[in-house]
C-alpha cells in the first residue's frame, strides 16, 4: 500500500459519494451521489429448522421490504442476507435462499423500474481450535461463498473473527498488548487468507468482493463498553481497539475488496478516508440490534445506510422489516435532499456535532478524526505497526480534545488511557520480534490458539 490518501483533506468526504462508485445488481449505483438505503432481515427462531421453512421466511420477509420501498417511491435500495449459521452450514440452503431473493427483486425491478441488488454475508462458522485455515467449518465457509455468488448474489461481505480466541483473553484482563496483537497480527493475517480466497470465487462469477468488519473484536468492546453510565470497560480503550481495527479492516480493500464495506464496521469512515471505496454504516437505525453512542455522526460519509438486523416481527406499522425499510428510506431521502439542494456539508457537520463529543468512541470515527487516524495508518508499514500506530494516534487525539476542553472525561478514563497508551508506546517496532513474543505468550495462555491457523 502507498502512503497516499484517496481524499486530500476530510472536507471532501461526503454521503452518498465515494472516490470509487461501484455499478452492481440491478442498475444499482453505490457512492454515486445518492445515499442507498441498505435493509437487513432476521428470520424469526424456529423458522431455521429447514430448508422449506427459511425459504418461505425470506421469501415473506424480501416482498414486504419491496412492497414498502414501492409504496413509499423509494428509488433504489439494498437487500443484505446475513447468513444465520444454518444458511453457511448447509451451503446449498444459501445458495437456494440467494436465488429466491435475487428472484423477487429482479421482478419488483422489473415491474417497477426499481434499482436494487443483493448482498450476501456468509457468516463465519469456523472455530478457532478446529485450526482457521484447514477445517471443514472453512470448507463448508468458502462453498457457502462460491454457492452464493453462483446464485446471484451481486455483492459478497463477511465478519471475519481471526484473532478472536486471543481478543477474548486480552480483552477481560485489558491487555492492550494482547489486543493488539489479536487485531493487528492475527487479525490480519486471517483476512489475507480468506480474502485471497473470497476476490478469486467473485471474479469467477461476476459478484462483487465487498468488504469484512471488525465485528468480532471491535465491537465487542462497543458493547462492552456500553453506554454513559457503564463503568465495566473503559470507553477509550474501547476507541484505541476502534482504531486498530481500522488498520484491520482496511486489509480486505488491499486484497481486493472494492466495497461496499459492511455496516457495522463502525471503522469504515477511516478506511474510506484511506481508499476512498464506497461504504455501508449503522447507527441510530441499528437500535433495533443494539445500542451505540454515534447514532447520528456514523451517518455523516455513509454510501449505504442500514439498519443492522431486525428480527422478523408484526408491528402497528407493518412487518418490522417494512417499518425498518421506510425508517431507513427517510432517512436516505434527507441525506439525498441535502446532496441535491447543495447542503450535504452543513448536514453531514450537523450529524458530527450531535455527536463528536459524545463519547471518544463516537470522536475516532468523525470525518476529521477518522481521516487523521486513516493518515497514520498509510504512512506506517506492516500490519503491526500500522495498527499501534493507529491506535496511538487515537489517543493522542482524545487527550489533545480533553485538553481543549471538548472531550470531558473522567479520571477512571484518562487513567485507563494514559496506562494503555504508556504500555503501547514502549512496544518494539519489530514486528517479527513481537509477533514471536506473543505467539510463545499466548501459546501458553490460550488453548484454542494455533499459529497455524494465521501461517505462524
Amino acid at each position: 500500500m502507498n502512503n497516499r490518501m484517496a481524499y486530500e483533506n476530510w472536507q471532501e468526504m461526503i454521503f452518498g459519494t465515494a472516490k470509487y462508485p461501484i455499478r452492481c445488481g440491478f442498475s444499482l449505483e453505490i457512492g454515486g451521489g445518492e445515499v442507498i438505503p441498505e435493509i437487513k432481515p432476521h428470520p424469526r427462531p424456529g423458522t431455521e429448522g429447514d430448508l422449506r421453512t427459511l425459504l418461505e421466511e425470506y421469501g415473506r420477509m424480501t416482498k414486504d421490504i419491496m412492497e414498502r420501498a414501492i409504496n413509499l417511491g423509494l428509488p433504489s435500495l439494498m437487500l443484505e442476507i446475513e447468513h444465520v449459521a444454518q444458511l453457511t452450514l448447509n451451503p446449498n440452503w444459501g445458495e437456494e435462499v440467494t436465488k429466491h431473493c435475487k428472484e423477487i427483486l429482479y421482478q419488483f425491478h422489473q415491474k417497477y423500474g426499481i434499482k436494487c441488488a443483493l448482498r450476501s454475508t456468509i457468516a463465519d462458522i469456523r472455530r478457532s481450535e478446529h485450526n482457521l485455515r484447514e477445517s471443514r467449518e472453512t470448507e463448508l465457509l468458502l462453498e457457502g461463498f462460491e454457492r452464493c455468488a453462483r446464485a446471484g448474489a451481486d455483492v459478497l461481505s463477511i465478519e471475519s473473527i481471526g484473532g478472536k480466541e486471543v481478543f477474548n483473553y486480552a480483552i477481560t484482563r485489558q491487555d492492550i498488548i494482547g489486543v493488539l496483537f489479536a487485531i493487528g497480527v492475527l487479525g490480519c493475517k486471517d483476512m489475507e487468507f480468506l480474502w485471497d480466497n473470497i476476490v478469486a470465487i467473485a471474479s469467477s462469477h461476476n459478484s462483487i468482493p465487498g468488504g469484512d468488519t471488525d465485528c468480532a473484536q471491535a465491537n465487542t468492546a462497543m458493547m462492552l463498553a456500553g453506554g454513559i453510565a457503564g463503568g465495566d470497560f473503559p470507553h477509550t480503550i474501547a476507541s484505541l481497539i476502534r482504531a486498530m481495527a481500522g488498520a484491520r479492516s482496511l486489509v480486505a480493500v488491499e486484497r481486493g475488496a472494492i466495497g461496499p464495506l459492511k455496516d457495522c464496521g463502525y471503522e469504515n469512515p477511516i478506511i474510506k478516508a484511506i481508499t476512498g471505496v464506497p461504504i455501508s454504516m449503522e447507527g441510530k437505525t441499528s437500535a433495533c440490534a443494539h445500542m451505540d453512542l454515534m447514532g447520528n455522526l456514523s451517518a455523516a460519509v455513509c454510501d449505504l445506510w442500514s439498519n443492522e438486523a431486525v428480527e422478523y416481527r408484526e408491528m402497528f406499522g407493518g412487518s418490522s422489516v417494512a417499518v425498518f425499510t421506510e425508517i431507513l428510506g427517510y432517512d436516505a431521502s434527507l441525506m439525498n435532499a441535502a446532496i441535491l439542494s447543495g447542503a450535504a456539508q452543513c448536514l453531514r457537520d450537523l450529524l458530527v456535532a450531535s455527536d463528536k463529543y459524545r463519547d471518544p468512541q463516537a470522536l475516532v470515527i468523525a470525518p476529521d478524526i477518522a481521516w487523521e487516524i486513516g493518515k497514520a495508518i498509510a504512512e506506517t508499514q506492516g500490519y503491526y505497526s500500522r495498527a499501534k500506530a493507529a491506535s496511538l494516534k487515537a489517543g493522542e487525539i482524545i487527550k489533545r480534545e480533553v485538553k481543549e476542553g471538548n472531550l470531558v472525561l473522567s479520571r477512571k478514563e484518562l487513567t485507563a488511557l494514559d496506562n494503555a497508551l504508556s504500555e503501547l508506546s514502549s512496544l518494539t517496532d519489530d514486528e517479527e520480534k513481537f509477533t514471536a513474543e506473543m505467539v510463545k505468550k499466548y501459546q501458553e495462555l490460550v488453548e484454542e490458539f494455533l499459529p497455524s491457523s494465521y501461517g505462524l
